[in-house]
């Protein structure tokens, strides 16, 4: 990778979009359901996980009913996450018109499965509204009266970086599937309604190490290297790699203030104590550590002085850089940042628990840290058996 000094941001990539940050559970499905009712001419829906509960039913059901009023509905989903739909489930959308694709592995059997993930979450309506976050299709991302939903985040868009994403869907729809996307022409697209001091400034970024993307590292690279005052890092799965700490421990070198919030409760508790295992060099390097406590942590957001942030579906670990297909929304800009960290602020205060050296290592016994290494050292070797096959000798050059 290019030295992080030689790094500038591309300003250009950037335009002014309404946008609006979205909490997870019923506000997130409210406003899925809401786009997809609204679609006129056509719908991308691209997801890792989409599952046959509640919640999956309910939104194939309104891309059913989209698909009879004559809409095109496209609908792409992870081989891997979203294996368990049954034939019927996939018949029934396919009958009325929707067009249904995996994303396949390179390599399937009946036990073996290798190839990349699409892990991005992404709805595009018309080519004129987004979604884009963490967050999947599944009650336990929605929550219930007996189910409290995982801790997510997506950002809302509207104007010229939905069209963005369109292209973004349509491509990737057309690598793997054998029917081409073919959109409707829209010729009475509305006009954004807002004064421009009121638009957001927001631009795509993609991390696709096949195809030498490494777009979201560099977001993160940049934050780490340009940052002034402070960032703050919301992750669900937080393994940094030595490049990612060194880059940390050097912001923290200039004064920069670091904060990172992980789970506490967790779904993959190998991954949990992996993660601890790493505890002792964070807090070495003076950078304040949370775990988030009211339910499972699943989103992936850092802002940086207040001014910038990034978004999406990117996890800080060798899975999100180098195996999966990953996609985040950059946006630049006070206020809306400023909001954004004045929630994540008062989040971190009522919702978290900080880990000091002192409760770490007064909680955690030689024992339990010889169990958090070995966690560590097999989640390496997983994340090499998901990432090997796509390691490149040559760097990547693009911005």
């Amino acid at each position: 990778m290019p030295a992080v000094t030689k790094m500038k941001t591309n300003h250009a990539a950037y335009s002014l979009n309404e946008a609006r940050l979205v909490l997870g559970g019923q506000e997130y499905f409210d406003l899925l359901e809401k786009l997809i009712h609204s679609a006129r001419y056509y719908i991308h829906l691209q997801v890792y996980i989409f599952e046959e509960d509640e919640t999956g039913t309910r939104i194939a059901d309104l891309l059913v009913q989209a698909a009879l009023k004559g809409v095109s509905v496209y609908l792409l989903v992870d081989g891997y996450a979203s294996q368990n739909l049954s034939r019927s489930f996939v018949s029934r959308l396919k009958d009325v018109g929707v067009h249904f694709a995996w994303f396949e592995p390179l390599f399937k059997s009946s036990r073996f499965y290798f190839g990349r993930r699409l892990h991005y979450k992404v709805l595009v309506v018309d080519g004129i509204e987004a979604m884009v976050g963490g967050i999947n299709i599944s009650e336990r991302y929605k929550g219930n009266d007996h189910l409290v939903p995982w801790f997510d985040m997506a950002l809302y868009v509207k104007g010229p970086v939905a069209a963005e994403l369109n292209a973004v869907c349509c491509k990737t729809w057309d690598s793997y599937s054998p029917q081409l996307c073919k959109l409707p022409e829209i010729k009475d697209a509305p006009v954004l309604d807002v004064q421009a001091q009121e638009l957001t400034s927001v631009r795509v970024r993609m991390n696709d190490w096949v195809k030498r993307k490494s777009q979201v590292w560099r977001t993160y690279a940049d934050m780490f290297a340009n940052a002034q005052d402070s960032i703050v890092i919301v992750c669900s799965y937080f393994l940094p790699g030595w490049k990612f700490r060194k880059l940390m421990a050097a912001a923290v070198k200039r004064g920069v203030s670091i904060k990172i919030v992980m789970a506490g409760p967790s779904d993959v508790m190998i991954a949990k104590h992996a993660e601890r295992f790493l505890y002792r060099w964070v807090l070495q390097n003076n950078i304040r550590l949370f775990e988030y406590q009211k339910t499972v942590l699943h989103a992936k957001v850092a802002t940086s002085d207040s001014k910038r942030m990034t978004i999406g579906s990117y996890n800080v670990n060798n899975i999100s850089e180098y195996a999966s297909i990953e996609l985040n929304l950059d946006v630049r800009g006070k206020p809306f940042v400023t909001d954004v960290d004045a929630m994540l602020e008062k989040m971190i205060a009522t919702d978290c628990l900080e880990i000091t050296m002192e409760n770490y290592l007064a909680t955690t016994s030689r024992i339990k840290q010889l169990w958090q290494h070995l966690c560590y050292e097999v989640i390496k070797v997983i994340l090499y058996l998901f990432t090997f096959y796509f390691k490149k000798d040559k760097p990547f050059n693009n911005p």
